[in-house]
């Protein structure tokens, strides 16, 4: 019996780096390279699988392989049973409809009776059933943006990152359908043991997680701020706080959030605080 967690990793291109760096960031050491499409870690009960990303929903679903790590967007359109057990914070996008940068957008009405052409026609048919769109989906596996230029279609959707593709081509965004990132999904067939590997997992990713969400900071302050500043600073229970050498003084030590910290180091200086350090944290366990 295998007693190996079957990972799924997409084969090639920057989510198969970022997953492969997380997977490092958790300990686990694995390799691809020379286009080897399976590879076992030395120090960690788990075997990766690379795989094309469209592929991995039904992999998983069929237990060939027990986990994967992919865009959540190709959960949704290959709809497979398998579930979502952690986003992952990374490879984000969002799926959005766009148009020729002449027309004159009129709102979401502005697509019914119209041909969109995607690459996800799951997602847009969904989309456009919620919203009572009458639209002729035109579904083709690359290029999509494209499909305007030559008279294929009157609009697209696909996923956007930074648009630039779209201005390229002469489009552009006019309505997000949904927002996606990475993700790690796992199929219904897991014995006792494998989910017992996955609770591993999923701990140390979590710990990475926590670390790049969150910032280590210390400062000095006037004990005459320490209550004022305390409750800006909750910690992971409660900020830290030791004596200094100079009277009326202490150094406070905590763990504040990736995207509040700067309007906190804000209110801490408006309160007295100075000698504010901040450092990044490489592992955070809760």
């Amino acid at each position: 019996m295998n007693n190996k967690l079957k990972i799924a990793i997409q084969k090639s291109g920057r989510l198969s780096e970022k997953s492969l760096d997380l997977l490092k960031e958790c300990g686990i050491k694995l390799s691809n390279g020379n286009g080897k499409l399976k590879s076992e870690a030395r120090n960690f009960p788990i075997e990766a699988l690379f795989l094309r990303d469209d592929d991995i929903p039904q992999y998983v679903e069929q237990g060939v392989a027990d986990v994967g790590i992919l865009g959540e967007n190709e959960v949704w359109e290959k709809k497979k049973d398998v579930v979502i057990v952690e986003k992952l914070g990374f490879a984000g996008c969002r799926m959005s409809l766009a148009i020729p940068k002449d027309e004159v957008y009129t709102g979401l009405s502005f697509f019914d009776n119209k041909k969109i052409a995607t690459s996800y026609p799951v997602i847009l048919g969904a989309f456009c059933e919620k919203h009572n769109l009458h639209v002729e989906i035109e579904e083709i596996g690359g290029s999509v943006e494209i499909a305007p230029g030559i008279g294929l279609a009157d609009a697209i959707f696909d996923i956007v990152s930074t648009g630039s593709t779209l201005l390229m081509n002469g489009l552009k965004e006019v309505a997000t359908v949904v927002e996606s990132e990475a993700a790690l999904i796992a199929g219904q067939r897991l014995d006792e043991s494998k989910k017992a590997i996955l609770d591993k997992l999923l701990f140390r990713i979590k710990a990475v997680k926590n670390a790049s969400e969150n910032k280590y900071i210390t400062l000095n302050a006037p004990l005459s701020a320490v209550a004022e500043i305390i409750k800006l600073l909750p910690g992971m229970k409660s900020p830290t706080i030791v004596p200094l050498a100079e009277e009326g003084w202490c150094g406070i030590h905590s763990v504040v959030k990736e995207d509040e910290f700067w309007d906190i180091i804000d209110k801490m200086k408006d309160l007295g605080a100075e000698g504010i350090l901040v450092i990044p944290i490489e592992k955070m366990v809760l």
